[in-house]
């Protein structure tokens, strides 16, 4: 039964769960966990920094909304075409020409707003800024599964992650946000491509802890695996697309309220709010023992979201907006943790970079459609319109995995496998 089932191999002696202070001791994850860090933050400040930047210099959300959109999109539809390459060549070599790639082109883009460049002058710079984004949080996730190959710290390990993924959320936002109003509008974007830059860099310089390039039969396995073929990686995808709609519809709605009540500074405040209940529900959620499957932990969890994303809308005042956000943020972090958790039942280890990377460009892929669809909505409607876009989103993918979710269970030999136990197809460990 699924409900016995926990993160200990069979022969591990009784010892209390593994918690986060276990895992930080692990010898060399410093090395990597310091500069990822920083390398990561391009994924949280990209965004709302081009929207601020775009909005002051057009004047209109909806062309700030599609510049971003066009970053998000490019950015998802090249996430997993360079988690593959990272899995087949080694994580330095795709690394260190794109973070060059990304600087450059992050500095291109802001050069063109400042310089009051046509719409489609910062399309054509958006698609290698996006493009290039390191994908670190994935190459992280890899990093500790090479590190803590089939230990039970590797639950902990996922939720740490999360939290640090949220932990960016609250940093890179309000940083952002004020480097944009208080410094100047372009100050995000220099930011953001200098953080790119550095911590890149650095982290590419830990090879010790990279994940090792298979032999020339391991090539071929990675080649003729891809992780976008198994049926609950589609569905999960499909669910990181509504949370990335909540993202998206949240940074272009909550720049709009909170410039239509004359408090314009007071947008990174309330992202900060909505980021730190993401943060904090996914530290509660990793010290936690879980024995519900993890398919069945998703599917309450993401009725949650749907459930407080629906009520944004209604809100009229900041007091309101800031404990809805919060709420909000509280149900994130547990789907996303739950989602990657999925990912090491499902997904064969020689792919999973791969399959993060799929993840992650769902989120940056909803996020694009919703600050594409909020941007206009508040263009044209009622200032607020815009939050209806986290509503529609997680309504739909909530449809979605309720209808698909027994395909988030991997059967292999027909055994029902739970937190990333086994996996779907046999594949040599080194």
């Amino acid at each position: 039964m699924a409900s016995t089932v926990t993160d200990r191999p069979e022969n591990s002696p009784a010892t209390p769960r593994p918690g986060y202070g276990q895992l930080l001791r692990t010898r060399g994850a410093w090395t990597f966990l310091l500069p990822g860090f920083a390398a990561r933050q391009p994924f949280a400040m990209l965004t709302i920094s081009i929207v601020l930047l775009v909005q002051h210099t057009t004047g209109s959300y909806g062309a700030a909304g599609a510049a971003a959109a066009v970053t998000g999109v490019s950015m998802a539809l090249f996430a997993p075409y360079s988690g593959r390459l990272a899995d087949r060549y080694g994580q330095r070599a795709v690394l260190l020409p794109g973070v060059i790639v990304h600087t450059l082109s992050g500095l291109t883009l802001t050069s063109l707003a400042l310089a009051h460049a046509p719409l489609w002058a910062l399309f054509v710079a958006a698609v290698p800024t996006g493009a290039s984004v390191p994908q670190v949080g994935p190459m992280v996730r890899a990093r500790w599964g090479v590190k803590l190959k089939d230990s039970p710290l590797m639950t902990t390990a996922a939720a740490f992650e999360s939290v640090t993924d949220e932990l960016t959320f609250v940093v890179g936002p309000l940083l952002a946000t004020a480097l944009c109003t208080a410094v100047t509008p372009a100050a995000g974007l220099v930011t953001e491509a200098a953080l790119t830059l550095v911590g890149g860099l650095l982290f590419a310089a830990q090879r010790s802890t990279q994940p090792v390039v298979r032999a020339a039969d391991g090539h071929a396995r990675v080649e003729h695996t891809s992780a976008l073929r198994i049926p609950g990686v589609r569905v999960l995808i499909v669910t990181f697309l509504g949370i990335g709609s909540v993202f998206g519809g949240m940074q272009v709605s909550l720049a709009a309220f909170t410039e239509s009540i004359g408090e314009p500074g007071l947008n990174g405040v309330l992202y900060g709010v909505f980021a730190a209940g993401n943060m904090l529900s996914g530290i509660v959620c990793g010290a936690i023992a879980w024995k519900a499957a993890p398919h069945r932990r998703l599917v309450i969890g993401y009725a949650a979201l749907a459930l407080t994303a629906s009520a944004l809308w209604t809100a009229h005042s900041a007091l309101l907006l800031a404990g809805l956000g919060l709420l909000v943020g509280m149900c994130i972090a547990p789907a996303l943790i739950t989602g990657y958790t999925l990912v090491e039942g499902l997904v064969p280890a020689g792919a999973r970079t791969e399959a993060f990377t799929w993840l992650t460009g769902a989120v940056a892929l909803g996020q694009a459609a919703a600050v594409t669809v909020a941007g206009q909505l508040e263009d044209h409607f009622w200032d607020g319109a815009g939050f209806l876009v986290p509503m529609g989103g997680t309504l739909l993918a909530l449809g979605t995995l309720l209808a698909l979710r027994s395909r988030l269970v991997a059967r292999p030999g027909g055994r029902t496998v739970v937190r990333g136990v086994g996996h779907r197809v046999p594949v040599t460990v080194d």
